[in-house]
């Protein structure tokens, strides 16, 4: 029976669980069965709540099926950065290395009204901070594909946890390709969500656009299913969307085709980008002309989101983060010193030439979207490095001058405020995944969700069911 599960989608499983095919409690078994013999490989799910998912669960069982919410008992992995009551919650950092929080997240708690069993937390890099998911607690989450690689990051465990079937849903955060990365690396799906689409706890700064939680699962209509339940406004998330009557999940089922798509293997020329991911993807994106949709060489002018997402994302590291250098410096790994140092250095005049920059970013991605319904590129621009490089250092023979510049191609698109996913496109000769970013206009999920999901037949790589870990070289 675990085996039986564990290869279904959660689609599958929500549907089976509103039939009454199998119970809460059953998934759950299956679940731990399939940790125990797989996460000593991979090193995903350094935490494990089951003895309150199984009350969650008896709990749920309970209720009638239509009163069980739209997740309908599904368990559901959230990442180590969200607090969830009563579970060890260490956002990868030696100073929370014991801590407990007395409350849920917004985005938790309406995802356990919605009949989510929240027992497993995720791993990831300190404060979310580098794409390579390794901290001081728990040490480095290993690559599924070949365990010698990166899972890349910041929700890398969420990402590997998917892969290998440990995990039907999971949830993942997003600032500059924290879902998307690791979806790419790992061979499975992850959407992050135009700013406000899913309500969470605001932190320090209250209207921030740029950070995002987001879902994650191995296929397109999946994902969907879990954008459902996340979604929806609450009073303390003070950007949060209120539900439109939209359903993802549908929109993905629709598999509707955008007439017409752009694809940028480098947005003009804003990072290099390996070949041979490059080739990848540029055969993926023009494999929708088999379909019927006109795909043309385009992209919107992102020529400064380099300077002006550094300057933001340093902005946020200050204010979230300042304290902590000067309580806990010694704890706290270089790369978060660094980020946070550089926001305490910048000048109203940083801040606000970086805001202008934002909004003339935002408008051109606008006028692009007038001519194109969605945009094209690879999800990263390699394919997953040793577990033991820190970061990608230089890429097709350009030297990077930060830890995070090798992530420009997604964190670019964070800025135009729209919607973005990574669909696995293809493999390396090595036999690693890559994944397709696919773009949508601000709050164009539905949109993006379908064109992906037609794509994603139309590709048919296999990606569906989990894989064991193999081995490194």
């Amino acid at each position: 029976m675990t085996s039986e599960l564990i290869r279904k989608s959660a689609c599958e499983i929500v549907d089976g669980l509103r039939t009454e095919k199998w119970s809460p409690r059953q998934l759950l078994d299956a679940l731990e069965e399939r940790i125990a013999a797989v996460d000593p490989a991979v090193n995903a799910l350094p935490t494990l709540a089951f003895e309150r998912a199984r009350k969650h669960a008896d709990d749920i069982a309970r209720r009638p099926v239509a009163e069980r919410g739209q997740l309908t008992g599904a368990p559901v992995a959230i990442k180590d950065l969200t607090e969830v009551e009563g579970v060890r919650t260490t956002h990868g950092s030696r100073i929370f290395e014991n801590h407990v929080p007395a409350r849920s997240d917004i985005m938790v708690a309406n995802l356990e009204d919605e009949g989510a069993i929240i027992y497993a937390k995720t791993a990831t890099p300190e404060f979310g901070a580098g794409a390579n998911t390794f901290n001081d607690v728990f040490g480095a989450t290993l690559n599924p594909w070949n365990t010698s690689r990166s899972a890349a990051g910041s929700s890398g465990g969420s990402a590997v946890a998917l892969a290998t079937g440990m995990a039907w849903l999971a949830q993942g955060s997003d600032l500059g390709g924290s879902l998307r990365n690791p979806a790419s690396f790992n061979g499975i799906v992850g959407l992050r969500p135009s700013p406000g689409r899913v309500a969470a706890d605001p932190g320090m700064l209250v209207d921030d656009i740029l950070s995002v939680e987001g879902p994650m699962a191995r296929t397109v209509e999946d994902v969907a299913l879990l954008l459902d339940a996340m979604t929806g406004e609450h009073p303390a998330s003070p950007i949060s969307l209120p539900r439109d009557g939209t359903s993802f999940r549908k929109a993905a089922q629709s598999r509707a085709l955008p007439k017409r798509v752009a694809f940028s293997a480098d947005l003009g020329g804003i990072t290099p980008v390996d070949p041979e991911v490059a080739d990848i993807c540029r055969t993926a994106a023009y494999r929708f002309t088999e379909l019927g949709v006109e795909v043309a060489d385009a992209h919107p002018d992102l020529s400064d989101a380099r300077e002006t997402f550094q300057t933001l994302r340093a902005v946020s590291f200050a204010t979230g983060h300042a304290a902590k250098l000067e309580t806990h410096r010694d704890l706290l790994k270089p790369e978060v010193i660094w980020n946070i140092e550089k926001g305490l250095a910048l000048t109203v005049g940083d801040v606000a030439k970086a805001e202008a920059r934002r909004a003339g970013i935002i408008t051109r991605a606008l006028a692009f979207y007038e001519d194109y319904d969605l945009l094209l590129t690879p999800a990263t621009i390699v394919s997953p490095f040793p577990v033991e490089n820190r970061y990608v250092t230089e890429c097709a023979g350009v030297k990077f001058d930060t830890y995070i510049d090798w992530l420009t191609i997604a964190f670019a698109v964070t800025l135009t405020t729209g919607p973005a996913l990574s669909l696995p496109c293809g493999f390396t000769r090595e036999g690693l995944p890559v994944g397709l970013q696919i773009a949508a206009r601000p709050r164009g999920e539905a949109r993006l969700l379908a064109g992906a999901a037609a794509l994603e037949r139309h590709l048919d790589l296999g990606t569906v069911e989990p894989i064991d870990p193999r081995p490194g070289n």
